[in-house]
């Protein structure tokens, strides 16, 4: 059995800022900007581009690979905004303008998969492909979580007593996102995460991204969004590529293997073993699995 390869903890990558509505949104361009694709890794809640950091390396010889942190979140601006959903969607949609990105081939997780997929649906013509994992497929109920993750998500989602959890206590940095990356994160790695949170003011994001997740049709514009483009992806022929892991948290085996069987154009790899920010569990595997993903559908 070949040796795991190690997942390094640095973040080599050159520091980029695009102005965007009043404010700035920090990104990784990596690659050649000439290439025929551009790779957009979009990450969720609470991580930033750090989370991409081992899996660049493996696109940035195919194409232009751009890895921004989302408003609010990593080294990217933090204005006094309400960092809803769609505040989310109005900065990635300005920075994507900015950016004259066409031939997007988007790597989405957590709310950036919320984020790419509703791009992908309302500007099919300048997405050639997407890759997901961990990633909001489908509008859920409160019946789709297990105990343990009701219990949880009412509570994020409670105004006093997610508030305290999250911005008080920095409950999604430090005990959230380790809990659920299926290794022990290092000293080194969990700086990273907590630096653009140090302050408790700079937490709003973490604690308003709960409460827009659609569940039970609640709060209405998620649910909507959601549904339109679980109408459309299903149906596509964009080239797509999922990783799923057991049990993950958002994508679960049997939600995989519904969108196994039902979506068109899909490539699908089981990673094994894994809960929800797996690209710090198995950043080689997603890496080289997309490397062989991308030889096979568009350089064949």
């Amino acid at each position: 059995m070949a040796k795991k390869k190690a997942i390094a903890s640095a973040f080599p990558f050159k520091s980029n800022y695009q102005e965007v509505l009043q404010s700035k949104i920090h990104y990784v361009d990596e690659g050649n900007e000439n290439s025929e694709h551009t790779f957009l890794l979009l990450h969720g809640n609470p991580t930033s581009s750090y989370l991409w950091r081992n899996i660049i390396p493996y696109l940035s010889p195919l194409g232009r690979v751009i890895a921004p942190d989302l408003i609010g979140m990593g080294k990217s601006g933090k204005p006094d905004i309400d960092y809803t959903f769609k505040d989310h969607i109005a900065f990635m949609d300005a920075f994507m303008d900015k950016m004259e990105l066409n031939n997007i081939i988007f790597v989405i997780q957590d709310w950036g998969s919320g984020i790419g997929f509703h791009y992908a649906n309302r500007f099919r013509k300048k997405v050639a492909g997407i890759v997901f994992l961990e990633a909001i497929v489908r509008p859920i109920t409160w019946s789709d979580a297990n105990i343990i993750e009701r219990f949880i998500f009412k509570r994020f989602r409670h105004p006093k007593k997610g508030y305290k959890m999250i911005v008080k206590n920095h409950f999604f940095v430090n005990r959230f996102l380790p809990m659920m990356t299926g290794r022990k994160l290092t000293t080194e790695e969990m700086e990273y995460y907590r630096a653009p949170y140090i302050e408790e003011a700079h937490r709003k994001p973490l604690f308003v991204w709960p409460s827009q997740i659609a569940i039970s049709g609640t709060p209405k514009f998620s649910t909507d969004i959601i549904q339109a483009y679980n109408d459309y992806l299903p149906t596509s022929e964009v080239p797509k590529l999922m990783f799923h892991v057991k049990p993950g948290m958002i994508i679960k085996p049997k939600e995989a293997k519904q969108i196994i069987a039902t979506w068109k154009n899909l490539t699908a790899i089981n990673l094994g073993k894994g809960k929800h920010y797996i690209q710090e569990t198995h950043p080689h595997e997603i890496g080289e699995g997309i490397v062989v993903w991308y030889g096979k559908k568009f350089k064949n």
